[in-house]
């Protein structure tokens, strides 16, 4: 028994809901399947910062829920029954970058969008994804949505 039969192939994708993670973590299913690696989806939330606001902190999961539902709606949405592969959940407090550079030590690939829900809409690649391009500890895959895609020719 060689130390990858025991060890299995992992494939970390990150989530926000954005159609750009949803492609992504299609793909990272896809890819999961090709190779019998399991695929790990990860989402962070964070409490919003406004200047000027001084509104308590909750400490009753709001957060963590609505991430978690997202999370949830997404993977159900990727799920594919003719073509299984395991994928955990895991809701992360905190930035995404950290999150995402966490989850992927150890990981055979780390898969994000190109662009999230952030405010450059015209970027071919938003904040997140290029600091993992850039500071990954494995592989990284940058999905581009279906609908982002130039035609060719």
């Amino acid at each position: 028994m060689t130390e990858q039969d025991v060890t299995r192939r992992r494939i970390v994708a990150g989530v926000d809901g954005s159609p750009s993670s949803v492609d992504a973590l299609r793909w990272a299913v896809g890819q999961a399947h090709e190779t019998g690696a399991v695929v790990e989806a990860v989402i962070a939330w964070e409490y919003p910062v406004t200047p000027g606001w001084t509104g308590p902190v909750g400490t009753d999961g709001f957060g963590a829920g609505i991430a978690r539902k997202i999370l949830d709606e997404v993977i159900a949405e990727v799920s594919d029954p003719d073509r299984p592969v395991w994928i955990g959940a895991r809701v992360v407090e905190g930035g995404a970058v950290p999150a995402l550079l966490d989850a992927a030590r150890g990981a055979d690939l780390l898969v994000v969008g190109s662009r999230g829900h952030g405010g450059f809409t015209g970027a071919l690649l938003g904040s997140v994804g290029q600091h993992c391009v850039q500071h990954a500890p494995c592989p990284v895959v940058v999905v581009r949505h279906r609908e982002d895609r130039q035609p060719v020719g």
